[in-house]
């Protein structure tokens, strides 16, 4: 019989992650254990956000069904070791939702985005400690294991909700110069220690311009790195038709039909 609801749909693909660890399913899916479906996770991460950056909804949906797919692998091992099922995952973030819109789903009002991540953190608070989990440090509940991009947006994100923060983007402008000066003095100096520093603060800096202007780093970055890719593409395409290679050819003339990949 065809599954017709998205519930008969998702418990199908629950059943098939059953039957490919049992015993009658497959070797290497019975082989894999939380660490090492971690790194596959991550991998299918990367492809959705790729399938978005390129603007491909078949192949976005289809990727989406890969990262899905990790959620109920995990929840699968989990089930076999008595730890919790793929239910109390739905049960979990479903609550939560639910908690932590109250301008939604209670009588709390919020009327911008800022109101909204004020009250999620403060319910957040509120849920540690009604589970008499200790009080930790502002930044200690973010990953160290996250990209350093990443990490950085998030941790100046935290401070900021503190007041610890630029009044505006100016500022921040300022504050790059002000690094960018330090950078010179540490290149005119030829100190490699010095120079990771400064150009670690550089970075930090730009993050929180990306967060004063309401622009995502990290998807900046991946942006500008896939223009680069496509303008590089083109200089070799043009080289090889002249018979070239890049490492055959001067700047002058890469940069020429850089130029010209730009246009």
């Amino acid at each position: 019989m065809a599954c017709t609801s998205t519930g008969e749909k998702f418990q199908l693909l629950v059943d098939l992650m059953s039957r490919l660890r049992g015993p009658d399913g497959c070797p290497w899916d019975r082989e894999q254990n939380f660490d090492t479906i971690k790194p596959f996770l991550l991998e299918e991460t990367y492809e959705v956000l790729d399938s978005i950056d390129a603007r491909d909804w078949p192949q976005l949906a289809d990727e989406l069904g890969d990262l899905l797919l990790q959620a109920v692998f995990f929840s699968q091992m989990a089930a076999e070791e008595n730890l919790f099922r793929i239910d109390d995952a739905l049960d979990a973030i479903t609550q939560k939702l639910i908690r932590r819109h109250p301008h939604v789903f209670g009588d709390e009002t919020a009327k911008t985005e800022g109101d909204v991540r004020k009250r999620w953190s403060e319910i957040k608070a509120e849920e540690k400690r009604t589970k008499g989990e200790p009080e930790t440090a502002l930044l200690g509940s973010v990953p160290r294991a996250l990209p350093a991009l990443v990490e950085a947006q998030q941790i100046s994100t935290r401070a900021a909700q503190v007041g610890f923060d630029w009044e505006n983007s100016g500022q921040v402008v300022e504050k790059l110069h002000e690094e960018l000066r330090e950078f010179d003095e540490a290149r005119a100096r030829a100190s490699q220690p010095d120079l990771e520093d400064e150009l670690g603060d550089l970075l930090f800096v730009l993050v929180n311009l990306a967060r004063f202007v309401k622009v995502d780093p990290e998807q900046a970055l991946r942006k500008t790195n896939a223009k680069f890719r496509r303008r590089f593409g083109y200089v070799e395409q043009k080289l090889a038709e002249r018979g070239k290679t890049t490492r055959e050819s001067s700047v002058e003339e890469m940069e020429s039909l850089w130029q010209e990949a730009k246009r």
